[in-house]
């Protein structure tokens, strides 16, 4: 621009003096210094944008990109994904076989949703950036928005499960199952029922996937709000003081004693004297003679704790009818620091060598309070469940895996059809086409000449219980040849009987 204007300016004008043609060429050479520092400056803005710019935000001087899955997350390969369905199947025909309905929320929220429902644990809460006008964040678990589901919609009575992935912002461990994202399996049972009877249904539910999964054996510490109130309170801590005191006590799973009271005196300001009578109690564990022996104590003469007592006997009772009472643990040391919890709190570990919990694998309890929190009008709909960890259950099962060097198989089909001579392709389809249209699980290759052994060696290698295999032989005759993979051994059907062949041998066959 600069430069055609001095040239248009050249061309008009007229210089009656050498001073005046020097005087020009003087604001020349000055215009075109100017020009060239400007764009100078112009390339140097789009190649180095300046610091805070966001073509520079996270980005360092030199900097490769690495390409990996985010901290906390990891991707499943076929044989991983193979085991999570099989994990996910027991878990869904428990549920099922208790009546549970399913259902599915958003795996985001309004912010307001979320905030406040977790304790401490709310800092772990996955905030997104501002779209559209409404402050959002990824779920933390499936309890909370069910509660905001059951408000929203007005009902009062359901047994539900959802299966779903949460997000929180906690520090991974990959190798004991902790991540950033992971899936929930939550069963819950809303409304108006009568004490302890579907409290006792969660924990039954609970019993029955663990056992059926065979993980080893497993423990179901339990423990109730209204007793770990009447123990602060007997404790002297200040009424004001009791979620966060119970926030301290959840730690003592992963946390020694005096850690534990370092924090609730030095930090949260409770008196070393209240401090030591906690620790006193938090010691406490074992069965129904322990809920006797409270109940004869300071502690059975508070209102609170003397219902939460008598709720666990009820419990006790309801699970030896069940027949799970042996897995039972009564724990005055759990806690769970959630906000939302108001009666009966359990949680699922498995039991290594030395009786060490290796892991807390399931938890819930009851929040009869939840629900009030969304309605309009406050009205509560008492809720119990429970919720189980699945990542911790798939990396105990692929250890276990990697140690028996078994291969679950990762893909369902129970046929393969092989040719062994060229220019077959479209018998292969038309095989194929007969079998899917019977409901049969079926594939061949998608070369058009394969060699017999590549075929077969596929169906080695991804654990295909049957093949079929024929040449123009076969196909004169009116036959094939029906291979079962495992033994190598083959037998001759009729092509009109294929079919039932087929069903006949898989019904003998472990798929």
């Amino acid at each position: 621009m600069l430069t055609s204007l001095v040239r248009a300016n050249l061309s008009k004008s007229s210089f009656r003096t050498r001073t005046d043609l020097g005087v020009w060429r003087s604001s020349s050479r000055k215009l075109f210094a100017m020009q060239e520092v400007t764009a100078k400056m112009h390339d140097s803005a789009i190649k180095e944008p300046k610091s805070g710019d966001p073509a520079r935000v996270g980005k360092k001087k030199d900097e490769k990109f690495m390409l990996k899955t985010a901290k906390g997350t990891r991707d499943q390969n076929p044989v991983q994904m193979a085991l999570r369905e099989r994990v996910f199947n027991v878990i869904k025909e428990s549920f099922a076989r208790h009546g549970a309905e399913q259902i599915d929320t958003p795996v985001f929220e309004l912010k307001q949703t979320l905030t406040g429902k977790y304790g401490e644990d709310s800092k772990l809460i996955y905030d997104l950036a501002d779209q559209g006008g409404e402050m959002l964040s990824l779920r933390y678990d499936l309890t909370v928005p069910f509660a905001r589901y059951l408000a929203m919609n007005k009902i009062t009575n359901i047994k539900r499960y959802s299966i779903g992935k949460v997000y929180r912002r906690d520090n991974p461990a990959m190798t004991r199952g902790r991540y950033r994202e992971f899936y929930q399996c939550d069963f819950d049972i809303a409304g108006q029922y009568d004490p302890m009877l579907p409290d006792a249904e969660c924990v039954v539910i609970a019993c029955e996937i663990l056992s059926k999964l065979n993980l080893g054996e497993f423990r179901v510490k339990i423990n109730h709000r209204g007793i770990l109130n009447g123990m602060f309170k007997v404790c002297g801590v200040p009424d004001e003081k009791f979620k966060e005191i119970c926030s301290a006590v959840d730690k003592l799973d992963k946390s020694p004693w005096e850690e534990v009271k370092k924090e609730m005196c030095e930090v949260k300001g409770l008196s070393e004297e209240a401090a030591d009578k906690i620790e006193a109690f938090v010691k406490f564990n074992g069965g129904p003679e322990l809920i006797e022996q409270l109940l004869e104590q300071d502690i059975g003469k508070n209102e609170s704790a003397k219902k939460g007592l008598d709720d666990l006997k009820l419990f006790y009772d309801y699970a030896t009818e069940y027949g799970v009472e042996k897995h039972i643990l009564f724990d005055l040391s759990l806690a769970r620091g959630l906000d939302y919890y108001t009666g009966i709190i359990y949680e699922v570990q498995l039991v290594g060598e030395g009786e060490e919990g290796v892991g807390s694998i399931a938890a819930g309890g009851r929040y009869d309070g939840l629900v009030g929190i969304f309605d309009a009008k406050k009205r509560s709909t008492p809720c119990v469940g429970i919720s189980l960890g699945v990542e911790r259950i798939f990396t105990l099962l692929e250890n276990q895996l990697a140690e028996s060097k078994a291969q679950p198989r990762s893909v369902q089909t129970e046929v393969f059809v092989c040719s062994v001579q060229k220019d077959l392709v479209k018998e292969r389809m038309r095989i194929c086409a007969e079998l899917w249209r019977e409901g049969l699980k079926a594939e061949h290759s998608f070369k058009n000449n394969p060699k017999i052994l590549v075929q077969l060696q596929y169906c080695e290698d991804k654990q295909i219980p049957l093949a079929i295999v024929f040449g123009e032989n076969e196909l004169s005759q009116g036959v094939l040849k029906l291979r079962n993979v495992a033994t190598r051994e083959e037998v001759v059907v009729p092509r009109a009987n294929l079919v039932e062949a087929i069903r006949e041998r898989l019904a003998n066959t472990t798929v």
